[in-house]
Parts: structure tokens; sequence; C-alpha cells
């Protein structure tokens, strides 16, 4: 009996706390478990006792016609209604902290395959299957996937965020112990996704900043802004104005006028589309004759490129440009080349 005890005593029903975000989301989960219990166990013995108590006692009786009890009825009407209520501000809460982008946070690129997981740290280290992360800062995670849906989860930090193919997702956390942490894919992705698994690896910021130091690697935005040349987008869109193709010189992050009227914002999906697909979305004045890229960059390659247009430098007065600081700053955020890259001398600028 000691053994067994010992056994059952042991067993994990919960996954380490290992981020800021755990401890409150274990109690909204057993606050939601006690008030499940509660109301069953509850409901049960009422159940019981009036079958007993209230049980025909001989053949033929007639029970006592009771006229309803508007205090009982307000009790189980206003009382579970409020509790709802409760529950439904305490979790909308705990939702708008948890998807709610955080500030000065380190950005972390992420893309997802049959059947694994790519990750790449804003100085270009890249890891497969493993995500190291620093010890108490904010980590955002910014993911798609190549080819079906995926989803990132980390038990012990309880975030898990869909990785969908042709679009960005995000999630983040504070780690807050040093360890060595299970992350898997929580949607059914294909035959060998129970083998889609991987770890995360919380370290002491200065043992974080050892491992960065190690192998050889090429910030995204440096790789971007090679990767923008060698796809002669450069033909097209130039540092000032009067190429086929708009300036990318300090557009992200800013509104732009479409032709059809309406305006869009540079961010990143605005300009994953606009290297996938830049007839969706053609900037005023300029002619729709930007060259499709599908197929011919990778998602790491478009995380690049956005790396690159976020790192250029805003234009001066006269229309010039500053440096572009690709190499010094690069972008910790998926990209890409919102830039239309020119590859024929006649492929048009279009912005997406």
């Amino acid at each position: 009996m000691t053994l067994l005890t010992s056994f059952f005593l042991q067993l994990p029903f919960m996954p380490e706390q290992a981020s800021s975000f755990a401890q409150e989301v274990d109690l909204f989960y057993l606050a939601l478990w006690g008030l499940t219990v509660f109301f069953t166990i509850g409901v049960a013995l009422a159940a019981g006792i009036f079958m007993i108590k209230y049980r025909r006692k001989r053949a033929g009786e007639i029970p006592e016609q009771v006229e309803g009890a508007m205090l009982l009825e307000i009790t189980w009407t206003v009382l579970p209604f409020i509790m709802a209520l409760g529950i439904f501000a305490w979790g909308a809460k705990l939702y708008y902290q948890m998807y709610t982008e955080p500030k000065d946070a380190l950005e972390i690129f992420v893309t997802g395959k049959q059947w694994m997981w790519r990750a790449q740290h804003p100085d270009g280290q890249r890891e497969i299957n493993e995500l190291h992360v620093p010890l108490g800062r904010r980590v955002k995670l910014t993911m798609t996937s190549e080819d079906v849906l995926h989803a990132y989860f980390i038990p012990a930090f309880r975030t898990k965020a869909d990785v969908v193919p042709g679009r960005y997702t995000t999630t983040w956390f504070v780690p807050t112990k040093v360890g060595t942490y299970h992350l898997f894919c929580a949607e059914y992705c294909g035959t060998q996704h129970s083998g889609m698994i991987g770890k995360v690896i919380v370290q002491e910021p200065s043992d974080y900043q050892a491992w960065l130091g190690g192998g050889t690697k090429e910030p995204p935005a440096a790789a971007g802004q090679k990767l923008f040349a060698s796809l002669a987008c450069n033909t097209c869109h130039y540092e000032k104005s009067g190429g086929r193709g708009p300036t990318l010189v300090g557009v992200y992050g800013t509104d732009v006028k479409l032709d059809n009227g309406t305006t869009v914002k540079v961010d990143d999906a605005y300009i994953r589309e606009s290297i996938l697909n830049p007839m969706a979305k053609v900037v005023a004045t300029y002619q729709p004759v930007m060259p499709t890229f599908q197929g011919q960059v990778s998602e790491e390659q478009i995380a690049n490129l956005i790396a690159y247009i976020r790192s250029i430098g805003k234009q001066d007065g006269d229309g010039g440009t500053a440096a572009p600081a690709a190499a010094a700053q690069p972008a910790a955020k998926p990209a890409a080349p919102a830039a239309k890259p020119a590859t024929p001398p006649q492929s048009g600028a279009k912005q997406n």
C-alpha cells in the first residue's frame, strides 16, 4: 500500500510550470475542473435524495402540486449567470495577455515542415527540432508552414499556436526555469505526425549568448540583402524613386495606396503576398508587371527578405536614403521580400 501511495503521489498530473503564463493557466483550468466536480456531485446527490424522498409510496398516489417558487427560480438563474460571466472575464483577460504581442521581445522565426521544426534566431543562428531561449526574457515566435497545418505546442509553457501555410501566426512566452522541455506538433499533419517532436532549451542569459557565439551564421537581414540582389529585385526597386517598382526604403510599417484606391499597411504578411502573388495588391501609379516568385524562394528566404526590407533606413528629405542597417540590425521577424524582385528586364515593380 505504501508503494502504491508513493507511486500515485509522484505521478505528474500536469507538466512542469516553466513560463510566466503557466501558473494562471493552471489555476484557471483547476477552477473550471472544480466547478465541474462541484455541480456534478451536487446535481447527482440532489437527484438521489429527491428520488428517495419523493418516490411514490403507494399505488394510485397523486403527489401534491407545487405552483412554482420564485426565489428558487431567481437563484438558479442569477447565480449560474454570474459565475458564467466571471469565467468569461477571467478567460478573456488571460487570452488577451497571451495573445497580445509584447514589446522588446526576442523574435525568432519558426518554420514547420513535414516532419520537423526549423528555427532562425535574429543573428542568423539556425537549429532543427530545438529552440534555445534565454531565461527571463520575452520571446516572440513568428511562425509559418511550408506544407500543411501544424501546431507549435510547449506544454511546460502552456502555449500552443497553429502554424498555417500561407500566413504568419505568433505566440510568445517568458521562460522562468532553466531546463529542457518537450516540444510537440499538436495538429495531425501526416503519417509521421507523432515523430514531429523536439525540445526547448532554456538557458541562463550568459549561456545563451555563448551558444549563439558558436558556429558560422549570417544575420537574416544580410542574407536577405544578398538574395534581393541575386533575384535582381534592385533592377526595379531603386533606393530612390524612378524604378519600375516603388522604392522600399523606409516603407516597412507605413500605409501605401493601391491602384484600386484602398490602402494597406506594409507588414510581414503584405510583403510575403507581394513576393508570391504580386498581382493581388498593386501599388498606385505602378504597372502590374512584377513576376511571381512562387516556388522559387523558401519560407526561410522570404523571412530573410522581409528582415532586409525592415532594416533599410528611412528616406531623408530629398528622397535620398539613410544607410541600410541590414547587416547591423537583423530583423528578428520572418521576412518576405516586400520589394518586388525584378527578374526579367520587363519585370515590373508592383508592391503588395
